[in-house]
């Protein structure tokens, strides 16, 4: 097997064909390039470089050589460059599960900076509920998840601060308190409510249950459904009210009206979760992108 190095050398005698320049472009001084080449032609058998008092030039077996070590050594400069990349999460793909109020935080922006410092990356964007996003973690069906804490029953994850965000009402625009400006909880204790199953969010669904109850009151539920913008399409067709992240207040702003809530206890945080022993480069980058964008 013929030394990459030594390819190197005579790709650069052959292109400069002149043993002075050739080890001046490869840093090295002429004499040891000129025994290389003797030694790459004993191994090959064959006469690579014609030889002179002034210049030089290159037998058929030499040109033949030329093109082929080129052509060698791209495909190994190509074959370095890819394990690199791979080994530092540049290529390969991350299936991305979220809630579906990330959307309107700091996720979007990530993924684009991600998606332009990673473009040999394949980004695949899953939305579900915070539940559904650490069973589908178990599973290996995602990557990494951004969910809203507490996760339940997560011992094999792993959490990482990610963005903040505050609850807010939502009332259909024609609710007798959609434009009455800053709305007390304790007001809505005789309304119905839209929520998602306990299940699918249990740590955002108590602390909604939370908050009604410090204000004297359990929230009479009339309708669950699965994610907020299920959640939100029920308000914009007056199925009832409900809270809601104070992010989402874009969407379908034309049927529902948002009031923030406020006081500490209104505030929560997203944070991204991927399996305690997840070892693959791709996500693992993902992760220390957020980390390094915030």
């Amino acid at each position: 097997m013929v030394d990459l190095r030594l390819l190197r050398q005579f790709v650069a005698v052959a292109e400069e064909l002149h043993f002075h320049r050739a080890a001046a472009r490869l840093h090295m001084s002429q004499p040891p390039l000129s025994a290389a080449m003797h030694r790459l032609e004993d191994e090959i058998g064959s006469a690579l470089i014609l030889r002179g008092n002034r210049t030089l030039g290159l037998t058929a077996a030499g040109t033949v050589l030329l093109a082929e070590a080129r052509l060698l050594l791209q495909q190994a400069d190509h074959a370095l460059t890819a394990t690199r990349d791979a080994a530092a999460g540049r290529n390969g793909s991350v299936r991305l599960g979220y809630v579906g109020s990330a959307l309107y935080g700091r996720l979007p922006g990530v993924i684009r900076g991600f998606r332009q410092a990673n473009p040999a990356v394949r980004l695949e964007l899953i939305e579900a509920t915070s539940a559904r996003q650490v069973q589908m973690l178990r599973e290996q069906r995602l990557d990494v998840g951004v969910v809203i804490p507490p996760v339940f029953d997560a011992e094999d994850m792993r959490l990482h601060g990610f963005d903040t965000d505050r609850l807010a009402i939502a009332l259909p625009r024609t609710h007798r308190l959609a434009s009455s400006g800053p709305v007390d909880i304790a007001a809505l204790a005789d309304e119905a409510f839209v929520l998602w199953p306990a299940r699918e969010g249990r740590g955002f669904h108590s602390q909604v249950v939370r908050l009604c109850a410090a204000a004297g009151f359990t929230p009479r539920v009339v309708q669950e459904a699965h994610g907020m913008h299920a959640v939100l399409s029920l308000v914009a067709v007056e199925a009832g009210i409900s809270v809601v992240p104070a992010s989402m207040a874009g969407f379908r702003s034309a049927e529902v009206a948002y009031q923030p809530l406020a006081g500490a206890e209104a505030a929560f945080e997203l944070q991204l979760c991927l399996r305690a022993d997840e070892a693959s480069p791709a996500p693992l980058n993902f992760t220390r992108h957020a980390a390094e964008h915030r």
